[in-house]
């Protein structure tokens, strides 16, 4: 009996220390989220500034959009966020089917939730390459759809990962933590640098996403499938061996 119950704690030991080596900006998987939160703000750039002030990845501020649409306030949607809550929500629940039959399997489960990131993204990129989107059309809804399931499936994985301050997609905690736990505020100051490097990789997605969009909403969707791709070819196959 006692052999037979020893994979589980095993693997809880096993993810655990997964976790704490994570902590460290220098580890790879540390280093793979803070590409996917950079990808985050390439996102969140296509569907803000260009698909009708809506969100596909912060849900936190679809609500808050969502409600002040409802209230009749100008210029904003509801529709849109409304399509994103759903897509995104459906997207997590799949996330946490594939979690939970994963296991504490990372390697497998991360390399399964980029291949449906990236697929998703890449049907966007085909979808805004041969038309053109609108906001408040059936293309902008299906556009915003791809990626809020995309980024469900993603949210779901890296919540089950668990790695501190790296959620890839919202950043009040983190900010807060940076703020709560520096030496100024009489703490220790540790994970500064994780923290740091989480806000500086989404304010830099946001801005090359911004730019980019200016030209074409192509030109961000591409990159952030292109990352998203780069991720799975680099991080899961070493992760794999090395589990």
């Amino acid at each position: 009996m006692s052999e037979l119950s020893t994979p589980a704690p095993q693997a809880q030991s096993d993810q655990e220390s997964l976790r704490r080596a994570a902590r460290s900006i220098r580890h790879p998987l540390a280093r793979a989220l803070l590409v996917l939160t950079f990808t985050t703000g390439l996102v969140d750039a296509v569907s803000y500034l260009g698909l009708g002030r809506v969100f596909t990845a912060n849900m936190t501020g679809n609500i808050v959009l969502l409600g002040f649409g409802l209230a009749g306030s100008r210029g904003l949607p509801v529709l849109a966020p409304l399509v994103s809550l759903g897509a995104f929500l459906l997207g997590a629940g799949v996330g946490g089917l594939l979690a939970h039959r994963m296991g504490d399997r990372h390697p497998r489960d991360i390399a399964r939730a980029l291949v449906i990131e990236v697929a998703l993204i890449v049907i966007a990129v085909v979808v805004t390459a041969a038309v053109t989107v609108h906001p408040d059309r059936l293309s902008g809804d299906l556009v915003i759809a791809l990626l809020a399931f995309a980024m469900g499936v993603r949210n779901a994985t890296v919540r089950r990962i668990g790695v501190p301050d790296l959620t890839t997609t919202v950043l009040t905690l983190t900010l807060t933590g940076l703020a709560a736990d520096s030496r100024l505020a009489g703490g220790s100051g540790a994970g500064s640098a994780r923290r740091a490097a989480a806000v500086l990789a989404m304010l830099g997605g946001a801005l090359s996403g911004a730019l980019l969009v200016k030209t074409s909403l192509v030109l961000p969707l591409a990159a952030a499938a292109g990352l998203a791709l780069l991720t799975w070819l680099v991080y899961v196959p070493a992760a794999r061996r090395a589990s």
